[in-house]
């Protein structure tokens, strides 16, 4: 079933030919947009890359993901490419969000895409960070890579060599240009914040490349160990674990547009399929249904949010409660459960021969509390607001607003 937040999408690159490109959309208001620039050996539907554009939408983020010139789905010869007509790829992306939704604020990059991204931002006024995964410092990465064409390209102008499993056709301009452009002067110019992923057991591209770009780069400035990922992240924990740090990273450095949603309010937006965007205050964040009933997972369920209001309402209140007494309450932990019964299956209920909405609510107290004080707890637990007002009479007025 198609993701009704893709879209496919399709824009002139540097050299004028169309590139493929995908742009995933959060189900409510964007609050910023990305471009992620993949590896010269992948493409734009490269899981690692899929998972971390998913994380970013979660968080309002709109992320663009596109095929270089001569890759995966787009026009044109790789053959025919520099790492100069690459960052002008990278660039045509940017001004295509521009255009339709929003300048990038954020540029990612995996591996040489990495590169590209270093390269672009400061032709980007709008870039605030970049984040690089796996990205060389130099092109001796590169060279390596070629092994024995090497001197092909350098004495026949070209060779045909194989990267990961693909041919590629490597021209001698390829590599003088990206000569060029990899240097310690360029990566300190670039003016961003910049976030660095990299495994120390990255077979590819060295983790000394990781080192390099740390040394050159100015603050602010960080790093992250990708401790036992390979270099395409295809284990799915190492790209959950880089998709969840980059979106909070994300936060502090990339100017994030929020809905205007007065106080004691709460919008929620849907545009197609089961997911919803919710906006409470300045807090945004997605609501579901799991993938068995058509949803998509990637948020709580409603009765899940359900749960966690009565939850947190709970622990709150006891938790006031016993800083009010002084009682040395250390923690609160309540687990909740929500299931529909036969009336006749509860001991409390009037009905008879309908089902019933039953939660259950089971409290742990830590802390050196006797035993009238536990039970204390437990009165006081009932007085929290969220479970007086699922236990009183509640209206619900709707209308239909044009």
């Amino acid at each position: 079933m198609a993701d009704p937040n893709e879209e496919t999408i399709t824009f002139p690159g540097a050299d004028g030919h169309q590139l493929a490109a995908v742009l995933e959309r959060p189900p409510g208001p964007i609050r910023a947009c990305a471009v992620f620039a993949h590896c010269f050996t992948c493409s734009k539907d490269l899981r690692a890359l899929r998972r971390i554009a998913d994380a970013l939408v979660g968080h309002g983020i709109a992320t663009l993901r596109f095929d270089f010139t001569g890759l995966g789905e787009s026009e044109g010869e790789f053959a025919d490419t520099t790492f100069s007509s690459n960052v002008a790829d990278l660039v045509a992306a940017a001004d295509w969000l521009r255009e339709h939704h929003a300048a990038p604020s954020l540029l990612i990059g995996h591996s040489l895409g990495g590169a590209a991204c270093l390269a672009a931002a400061p032709r980007i006024e709008e870039v605030k960070a970049v984040a690089t995964i796996g990205a060389p410092a130099d092109p001796e990465h590169v060279e390596k890579l070629l092994a024995g064409s090497k001197d092909e390209i350098e004495k026949e102008g070209e060779a045909e060599v194989k990267i990961a499993g693909r041919r590629f056709r490597i021209r001698k301009q390829f590599l003088d240009d990206l000569r060029e452009h990899c240097s310690a002067e360029r990566i300190a110019k670039i003016g961003r914040a910049l976030l660095l992923f990299h495994s120390p057991q990255d077979n590819v591209v060295g983790i000394e490349n990781a080192k390099a770009i740390y040394q050159a780069a100015r603050h602010p400035k960080s790093f992250v160990s990708l401790d036992g990922a390979d270099h395409l992240l295809s284990n799915p924990a190492d790209a959950g674990y880089v998709a969840n740090v980059l979106a909070a990273w994300a936060e502090r450095y990339v100017p994030m547009a929020t809905a205007e949603v007065e106080e004691g309010y709460v919008v929620v937006e849907g545009r197609q399929g089961l997911q919803q965007h919710v906006q409470a205050g300045p807090h945004a964040f997605l609501a579901d249904e799991p993938k068995s009933v058509g949803g998509t997972a990637t948020g709580p369920t409603p009765y899940d949010l359900l749960l966690a209001a009565l939850g947190s309402c709970t622990t709150m209140t006891l938790r006031m409660y016993a800083n009010h007494k002084k009682w040395p309450l250390e923690a609160v932990r309540v687990t909740l459960q929500h299931e529909r019964r036969h009336a006749e299956d509860c001991d409390d209920c009037e009905k008879t021969g309908k089902k019933i909405d039953v939660l259950t609510r089971r409290i742990e107290i830590e802390g050196e509390l006797d035993e009238e004080q536990r039970k204390r707890m437990m009165q006081i637990a009932d007085k929290c607001p969220v479970h007086k007002t699922l236990h009183g009479e509640i209206h619900v007025e709707s209308e239909l607003v044009s």
